[in-house]
């Protein structure tokens, strides 16, 4: 029985610190903010086994936090006590004589009435800040960590255990908000990880299948409703590049936006990089290279035709040296939306579901989630 191993232990201490460092706590009491990944102990793997991915993991992970400062800093100097660790209003003494003519003392009077409005103000917007939490009168920084303990596919993120300190002194309401608000965060960063552990690092790997020798499997996604469900029926061998055994998948997705849109998220570097997330190489011409996914993806463009249809040759870097696989991409205007239809011809047998998974996590997923924010941020 064919079985691949592979060490995550690298890519997983650079995603962990990607997904927790800058995570932004907000909440009644201030603003705080994850600094950086102090301690991280630990490893991870992923094993194809039997037809099945079986994750190891296991991490000690401390962290530093921070509270974040007022846009207001710590205010102007005239406007502070001498020990500078109060604001008083400072009030501007104006006197007016015989000499002052009408307008002058007008003017004077409003002046002095705007300073000291300024300055009780500003007084005002210090004692909030105060209030909040987020700097002590004597304007110390609050630091605190998060600690991590035994994060495992032993148990469930959130039965995971994180335990927040701060370092002594006042400022126990953010100690508050970190444990409560800060860790829901640092869960969700958690999710994060794991997700890509399960799909962006296992991209390619290996996934032994049942088909007997001689038989080619191809998997559709037939409509119903707005999703798709998957069945596979048996096709004819199909021998391309190297000489091995191979898969047809056949797949339909509906994306929120229309034909032209969607090509060109296929299409144009910028667009690439952002729904994978990774430096890209994309020559959309005929001929053209591409690459994505730290190289875990290549290929060249072979056929273009504007919003309507790719043909690329596509490979994973796991493949069998020099096999390529005949990936083509079509179009469909439906009214607001658009049905991209994606036939994959020439998958090694033994890359069938892992292939199947990339298309659907890695690329349509994202892209959706892509398209949604183009969305949220024009709104």
């Amino acid at each position: 029985m064919a079985k691949t191993e592979r060490d995550a232990t690298s890519w997983s201490k650079r995603k962990l610190k990607e997904v927790l460092e800058g995570l932004v706590v907000e909440g009644e009491a201030g603003r705080c903010e994850i600094g950086d990944l102090k301690h991280v102990e630990g490893e991870a793997s992923c094993n194809s086994r039997k037809g099945k991915l079986i994750f190891f993991y296991e991490w000690n992970l401390r962290l530093s936090w921070k509270d974040v400062h007022s846009v207001f800093g710590t205010g102007c100097q005239g406007c502070q006590s001498s020990a500078g660790s109060r604001w008083v209003p400072v009030h501007t003494l104006v006197l007016l004589d015989r000499e002052h003519s009408s307008q002058e003392r007008l003017r004077l009077l409003f002046s002095s009435f705007k300073s000291a409005l300024i300055q009780f103000l500003m007084m005002h917007l210090r004692i909030r800040y105060v209030n909040t939490g987020t700097v002590k009168e004597s304007g110390e920084k609050h630091k605190g960590s998060v600690e991590i303990p035994n994060l495992s596919e032993e148990n469930e993120v959130d039965d995971t255990e994180i335990n927040v300190s701060k370092k002594k002194g006042e400022g126990d309401v953010l100690k508050d908000l970190m444990r409560t608000e800060g860790t829901t965060k640092v869960r969700e960063a958690l999710r994060d990880y794991l997700k890509a552990l399960k799909t962006e690092f296992t991209l390619g790997m290996i996934l032994p299948t049942k088909a007997p020798a001689g038989q080619e499997l191809a998997t559709e996604r037939k409509p119903s409703g707005s999703t798709m469900q998957d069945s596979v029926t048996p096709q004819s061998l199909d021998m391309v590049g190297v000489k091995i055994p191979t898969v047809r998948i056949h797949m339909r997705e509906v994306f929120n936006s229309p034909a032209d849109e969607l090509y060109s998220i296929f299409t144009k570097k910028e667009l690439v990089q952002k729904f994978s997330k990774c430096p890209a190489m994309i020559e959309a011409e005929k001929g053209g290279k591409l690459q994505m996914f730290e190289g875990f993806v290549s290929g060249e463009y072979t056929e273009l035709v504007p919003s309507q249809r790719l043909v690329l040759k596509w490979r994973c870097r796991s493949w069998p040296d020099e096999h390529y696989a005949t990936v083509a991409l079509n179009f469909q205007d439906l009214a607001t939306q658009s049905e991209l239809e994606l036939e994959c011809k020439g998958v090694p047998v033994s890359h069938e579901e892992s292939t199947r998974q990339c298309w659907k996590k890695q690329y349509f997923e994202e892209i959706h989630i892509l398209l949604q924010q183009s969305k949220d941020s024009m709104e």
